[in-house]
């Protein structure tokens, strides 16, 4: 078998970037992939297919709702599922395709099928030993289920078993407020299935500003999502056709039941390093199963790295690419490095929700002096323009420096607005920085000009 300087375990956003960072650095790669695939679950069954439906239902909720506004009269297209799922596969194949070219053009060997590390310095797949100066470990992560609840992707489903539903459900049931199941919630909900959402907490997307989630709340609502929050989830029975869920109150511990054709798991996401042969290597893991690191991404064992979800941190495609290009710069002698405290969250709903930096709630408990600058989307002339006028931007700034801690949105085009932000506060930007910079006209990004100015002697339209 061939000598490797690296090899990496695992090819989703993570690992792929790792590989062709590595293979840029003049570092010989190969990468470890069991899917007939390359891309993880990210490209395969989660950010990139998930992200094709919201499209295509948010363009079927826009000829509902606004074409007739507009003056485009006609019937609205009706719905044909399964060619919005051949749509769905075709983004899939072309992004998992690309992945494929890179490899090719960078010279990265994929050994197919699935690794274990029978000792440092050496990677089994199938029946082949390969030996390696360096191993990452990019394995990432599988949902995580409920005592009581069993999965079979047909009735009971994850976000993989949601994106390849036979039918669209007359009642979806998804058991937890996060990010996937809100999105895959949306899908739905927009297909015309009643959504009913029970998370365990009193709050939707757990951690994110306070005020942005109530109004993220109210919005969904509006959409026809319905919620029961502080819901307990006792079990999930399932019955020929459709499926019953038991949970009780937290508020009076009430026992109830809600029947459903499909129910969603979305309960979150857990580190998958099942069949790598890490107790026999030593290699620490936390009580959640993560893979302990050091600042450079260094397990106990020398010579073996992770990165991503296996290890701790927001489970984020970003973070995973970040630290693949980190950790390359690593093995390759140079110095990576990853700001933890600027990763943005991005939510792609129907308004889009992003975040970045500290939220209010953090910096009360932290004691810090802060102000706040917001501004309305109601006040943006693009926005009204195309019926987007709901949501807000959100800056926090320092009270004494003006230097800008945090930023949240929840509006149009949210997710890329998100950005001018991130590189404002990696530089240690002011709030004043970003209100003395012209922003074009009209454009969405204007909100976020008139926030900072929000910060200082206060916005121009609002």
């Amino acid at each position: 078998m061939a000598q490797y300087d690296v090899i990496i375990i695992g090819s989703g956003p993570g690992g792929y970037v790792a590989a062709i960072r590595c293979a840029q650095l003049g570092l010989k790669t190969a990468c470890v992939e069991g899917r007939e695939t390359l891309g993880g679950t990210c490209l395969n069954v989660g950010c990139i297919p998930s992200k094709a439906l919201l499209h295509a239902t948010h363009m079927l909720h826009e000829s509902e709702a606004n074409f007739a506004r507009m003056g485009l009269k006609g019937k609205a297209p009706s719905v044909d599922w399964k060619a919005m799922l051949a749509y769905k596969d075709d983004t899939i194949g072309q992004n998992t395709k690309g992945i494929e070219f890179l490899f090719k053009k960078n010279k990265i060997d994929w050994l197919k099928g699935w690794g274990s590390i029978p000792e440092a310095g050496k990677v089994k797949v199938g029946d082949d030993t390969h030996d390696a100066k360096n191993i990452v470990i990019a394995t990432g992560s599988q949902a995580a289920s409920l005592p009581g609840v069993e999965v079979d992707e047909k009735i009971v489903v994850t976000s993989t078993g949601a994106l390849e539903l036979t039918k669209v459900p007359k009642k979806l049931a998804v058991i937890g407020a996060g990010v996937i199941g809100l999105e895959l919630g949306s899908v739905y909900a927009r297909l015309g299935a009643e959504v009913m959402v029970l998370e365990y907490l009193d709050r939707i997307t757990p951690g994110m500003d306070g005020e942005v989630q109530k109004t993220f709340q109210r919005m969904l609502k509006k959409q026809g999502l319905k919620f029961v929050m502080g819901a307990a989830v006792q079990g999930v029975e399932t019955l020929k056709t459709k499926a019953k869920v038991s949970y009780t109150l937290r508020k009076d511990d009430s026992e109830h039941q809600l029947d459903a054709d499909v129910v969603l798991v979305a309960t979150g996401r857990r580190p998958y390093t099942d069949g790598l042969g890490l107790d026999a290597l030593g290699v620490e893991l936390t009580g959640g199963g993560q893979i302990v690191t050091d600042e450079h991404w260094r397990t106990d064992v020398k010579g073996i790295y992770a990165i991503g979800d296996a290890i701790k941190g927001p489970m984020l495609a970003h973070k995973a690419e970040d630290e693949g290009m980190a950790v390359a710069e690593v093995i390759a002698g140079k110095a990576g490095h990853v700001n933890y405290d600027l990763i943005p969250a991005v939510i792609y709903t129907h308004p889009e929700v992003a975040t970045v930096g500290k939220t209010e709630e953090e910096l009360k408990k932290d004691g810090r002096a802060y102000k706040t600058g917001k501004f309305s989307f109601m006040g943006n002339g693009r926005a009204k323009a195309v019926f987007a006028g709901d949501g807000f931007v959100k800056i926090l700034a320092d009270e004494e420096t003006d230097r800008i801690l945090g930023c949240h949105i929840i509006g149009p085009a949210a997710g890329e607005l998100i950005h001018e932000v991130c590189v404002a506060m990696e530089f240690g930007a002011a709030a004043e920085d970003l209100a003395l910079t012209c922003h074009a006209h009209p454009t969405f990004s204007e909100a976020v000009r008139e926030a900072a100015l929000a910060c200082g002697d206060g916005a121009i339209h609002s």
